[in-house]
């Protein structure tokens, strides 16, 4: 969507995938030769983010740098590229997308049919790799008890195995890398609070179990880090203000929802819960282009908001051009101009 943006506002574009998309990104590559795009306007140039990154980021003529990744990755580009360098045609800019730890309040008006699947799908759909993924779930404590036995068991039931049998819902995470940090999040959650599931996958692949564990607060690590992996953390808490409190008590604001049939408790979270996109009685994750802009505020991002109506403008230097068409005096015949023998 970014290397797109940049050549529909009419630049040239160097693409420098993660190293886990360098497939995909030559895919890319080739469906823009194929459609036609004029040779030199896009460049693939894969390569170590320490290295190629590096050097795209700092060069004096990269205007603008479009950046999806981690909060460490993207204030470091959001550093690096404020400094101005000699032969450095304009200030650059930053477009970044980065982490989130989004919360889904659940209160004791919801409807638990509607909430238990929009938080299945966002917190484990993907296995829970997105940035807009649900990892806190914060729970009215009238509702807790009859919500977690369902949802536990909805988690229960998702076929897990590999993703090219298109019955299993729920596959390995990308890498080795990204496992061996889930399992580490997992062995921090069952010291820090009470594991209420945790699934069963196989033994051969990069697998991680889906897990669940309850009695997580603002204090511990389950509850303030991004994972990037199918760890859902419960919060108990015994009213609405409490929820929105402990929502908003994180240093990203990308996604959040509430699932409530109370016009009040809406119309509050509609006011006072502190993310980009809100989501209500419904999943917290798939944006569409045009129905929903997407991106956050706090450590979640910077720049317009992704498939909005001012996202390419990002793309772009504004000009204003202003002429006086006010004419006095004669103006002279067409046919006497120099050059009109010339003219079709």
């Amino acid at each position: 969507g970014m290397t797109a943006a940049a050549l529909a506002a009419g630049n040239c574009a160097i693409l420098k995938p993660s190293s886990n998309a360098v497939v995909t990104a030559a895919w890319l590559g080739r469906a823009l030769e194929a459609a036609g795009l004029p040779p030199g306007v896009f460049q693939f140039l894969p390569g170590p983010g320490g290295t190629v990154g590096e050097a795209l980021v700092s060069h004096p003529g990269v205007d603008l740098v479009a950046f999806t990744g981690s909060k460490e990755v993207g204030l470091g580009i959001v550093e690096r590229a404020g400094r101005t360098l000699p032969g450095q045609r304009n200030v650059k800019g930053v477009v970044a997308e980065m982490g989130g730890k989004n919360a889904v309040i659940v209160d004791e008006t919801a409807d638990l049919d509607e909430a238990v699947a929009g938080i299945v799908a966002s917190a484990f759909g993907y296995q829970g790799q997105k940035c807009s993924a649900c990892s806190r779930l914060i729970v009215l404590e009238g509702t807790a008890d009859a919500l977690l036995p369902r949802l536990v068991e909805a988690v229960r039931s998702l076929p897990v195995g590999p993703p090219r049998d298109p019955c299993n819902l729920f596959g390995p995470v990308i890498d080795a890398a990204a496992r061996d940090k889930v399992l580490e999040y997992i062995a921090v959650g069952r010291r820090e609070g009470e594991l209420l599931f945790l699934g069963d996958v196989p033994s051969e692949g990069y697998y991680v179990p889906p897990a669940v564990f309850q009695g997580i607060g603002p204090r511990h690590r389950l509850f303030r880090e991004e994972i990037f992996g199918p760890v859902l953390s419960v919060t108990r808490v015994p009213d609405l203000d409490a929820a929105l409190e402990a929502a908003n008590h994180s240093e990203y604001a990308l996604t959040g929802g509430i699932f409530s049939r109370s016009p009040a408790a809406l119309a509050r979270a509609r006011a006072e819960f502190r993310v980009g996109n809100l989501y209500i009685n419904r999943g917290i994750t798939g944006a569409l282009v045009g129905r929903q802009p997407f991106g956050g505020a706090g450590m979640s991002g910077v720049g317009s908001k992704a498939g909005g109506p001012d996202y390419l403008l990002r793309f772009l230097f504004p000009r204003t051009i202003c002429e006086n068409t006010l004419r006095r005096g004669m103006a002279a015949d067409p046919d006497e101009l120099p050059g009109a023998e010339e003219t079709p």
